[in-house]
This record gives structure tokens, C-alpha cells and sequence, in this order.
């Protein structure tokens, strides 16, 4: 399908009124052009999809998510939210806030995921709001599956009389990817009112459930729009294999149809030394944002994204002509928490 200037009635829809939805959300979130941006990489038309503006507690991508699982905990009668991430989640911190929304509880597991931080990395950031949201916070070592130690805890306090709703990491499982497919729903309206032609859409992937649930969605609605997913964590391969696992539970649950492996693009060049440790590109892509545009990156995920985008316009590996969506996806609490590698990266 090719979007040109029309009626958004004319736009493909889903029906997402049959799925339990509780509105947190900031929708539709305004899609920018960088011409700043764009002019310093000589590079094709670069645009901005603003999801750092979603407005649950300084939003980010996670919220689209939580209205579609926070429905589903309040269809089970749950009182607590359980869930788990890295010690600075923007998705614990986004949960949390949602939970107050709700009325209910949250539980939250932080993993010390990321090597060599100072005691502050563990106060500061997303760590300081999760206590401001009044989540109860337990810390684990790296390497463990934290989703089983995350339902581990969930059973623990439904011994002790709670009724936990346990959410994935990211809340990445096909519910809240939902909240992507919905969003693409959203970019396809928005294209067909403003009459703007998209060739690519780019992203930081990490749990999977934001990209899993854009190309769910944009399949389902018959546009071929390649989502390029900048890899924050995993190798390409093991990537691609995750993201379309959970593509696949999420075109079950929109009744869309068969999705193969060749519709799944993964970047994996600018993870840099791991998880949560931001690369020298890293650095430079939240201090050209900042610099060019005023707008806010984190050094996880959208810092990483946008490294990735960055490097693929100087490689040439858009046409010029092409305008290239990206996915801002939130996350700027975190910046508290590497104050030290940013202002060392902007020297």
C-alpha cells in the first residue's frame, strides 16, 4: 500500500475496541521534521515520531503498552502490579506511574544489569521517580531470566494475600505490543492527512514489543513499511528471531495474516560494550540531537536508535529523496544517572 494525501476515513482500521484498553496516552503524538538534523548529515528527509511525549510520567513507549495490560490486570481483579527491567528502566518507571493511575500497587524487580556504576546509578534517574510513584523496589544480580525471577516474586505476594498481575519485561508479550500496532494505525492516519510518504521507519529494539507490535500492525493494515529495528542489546540473528516470535502472537491476536523472517530488519552495530553502556556513537547522536533540534535522547535506547539512524544516512543507505521516519521512544530521566559519560562525550 502507498499513502498519499487522503481522507483518513479512507486509512485501513483495526478494531482494538474488542481488547480492554485504559486510556494513559497522549495520542496522537506529533510527528517533527529534524531540518537541522537533516541539513548537518546532508543526508534524506528525517522526521520525528514523538513518543517521548505520551505524557505518563514524562512518557516514553511503554505507555501505549501499559494501557492494553493495565486493562487486562483490571479485567482480573488484580490489586499490585509486578514487573522487573534494569536498575534504570524507563518501563518500571512508566508501570509504576501507571499503577498509580489504576489505584493499584506496584512490585518491581531491578536487575544490576549494567557493570561498574556507582552507588548513585541505583538512586538517581528512573530509579528516584520509581520511588516517587511509590513502587516497592528488590534488586537482583546480572544474568538471571528475569521474567521467571519477576513470577517468582508475583507468586510470593499472592501467598502473602495480594492479587499480582505480573507484567514481562518491557511488557513485551503480545498485549502490549498491541499498543504498537495500534500506533501504527496512528502513523498511517497521520501520513494520510499530512499527505507524507514514509520509505523507512527507525527504532531502538530492546525487549521487542515496540517493533514486534509496529510491523504487526502495519502488515495487518497492508502497508509495507520497513521498521528498522537499532539493536540495544542482542546480535542481529537472535534479534530478528525474538522480534518476529513475538510479531507472529501479535498478528494471532489481530487475526492478520502470515508474517515471514525477511520482514524483520535489526541493526545490531551500535550496541557498543553492552546493555546500558553507551558507545562513542551513542554519545555523539544525544549531543547532535540536543544541539540540532532540542530534543532529548537517552543513553540506552533512543540515544542508541539514534546513533543507528545517524550511521545509516552517512553509509548512504537511504536515498535521498526518502523520508525516514524515527521512533523517539522516551527515556531521558536516564541521563541523570551517566551525567559523567555525557558531559565527558560533549567535550
Amino acid at each position: 500500500m502507498t499513502l498519499a494525501a487522503a481522507d483518513t476515513q479512507d486509512v485501513p482500521q483495526i478494531d482494538f475496541d474488542r481488547f480492554a484498553r485504559l486510556a494513559l496516552c497522549h495520542r496522537p503524538t506529533p510527528i517533527e521534521p529534524m531540518v537541522r538534523l537533516s541539513e548537518s548529515l546532508g543526508g534524506p528527509n528525517l522526521l520525528i515520531k514523538r513518543d517521548d511525549c505520551t505524557g505518563l510520567a514524562t512518557g516514553g513507549n511503554k505507555t501505549r503498552k501499559l494501557e492494553f495490560l493495565v486493562a487486562d490486570a483490571l479485567t482480573q481483579n488484580a490489586d499490585m502490579l509486578v514487573t522487573q527491567g534494569a536498575v534504570q528502566s524507563n518501563h518500571v518507571r512508566q508501570t509504576a506511574a501507571a499503577a498509580c493511575r489504576a489505584g493499584l500497587k506496584c512490585h518491581a524487580l531491578l536487575e544490576r544489569r549494567v557493570p561498574d556504576r556507582n552507588d548513585q546509578y541505583e538512586q538517581t534517574g528512573n530509579v528516584f521517580l520509581d520511588k516517587v510513584f511509590g513502587a516497592t523496589l528488590e534488586f537482583r544480580p546480572p544474568g538471571l531470566d528475569m521474567n521467571a525471577e519477576g513470577l517468582a516474586a508475583a507468586e510470593r505476594l499472592r501467598v502473602k494475600g495480594h492479587r499480582p498481575y505480573f507484567i514481562p519485561g518491557g511488557g513485551s508479550n503480545a498485549t502490549g505490543a498491541l499498543g504498537y500496532a495500534a500506533c501504527a494505525q496512528e502513523i498511517m492516519q497521520q501520513c494520510a492527512s499530512d499527505g507524507l510518504s514514509l520509505q523507512w521507519l527507525v527504532m531502538a529494539t530492546g525487549s521487542t514489543g515496540t517493533q514486534a507490535g509496529l510491523v504487526a500492525g502495519f502488515h495487518t493494515l497492508g502497508w509495507d513499511l520497513p521498521v528498522m529495528g537499532i539493536s540495544v542489546r542482542q546480535p542481529r540473528e537472535r534479534q530478528i528471531e525474538a522480534v518476529l516470535g513475538l510479531t507472529k502472537q501479535t498478528l494471532a491476536k489481530l487475526d492478520g495474516p502470515g508474517i515471514g523472517a525477511s520482514k524483520i530488519f535489526v541493526d545490531d552495530r551500535y550496541v557498543g560494550a553492552g546493555y546500558g553502556q553507551p558507545a562513542a556513537s551513542t554519545l555523539e547522536a544525544i549531543s547532535l540531537t540536543a544541539q540540532n533540534e532540542g530534543i532529548l535522547l537517552d543513553p540506552v535506547y533512543s540515544g542508541k536508535g539514534m546513533a543507528g539512524l545517524i550511521g545509516l544516512v552517512r553509509q548512504g543507505f537511504f536515498k535521498p529523496s526518502d523520508n525516514v521516519l524515527f521512533l523517539h521512544t522516551g527515556g531521558a530521566c536516564a541521563l541523570f544517572a551517566y551525567e559523567d559519560a555525557i558531559l565527558q562525550g560533549s567535550d
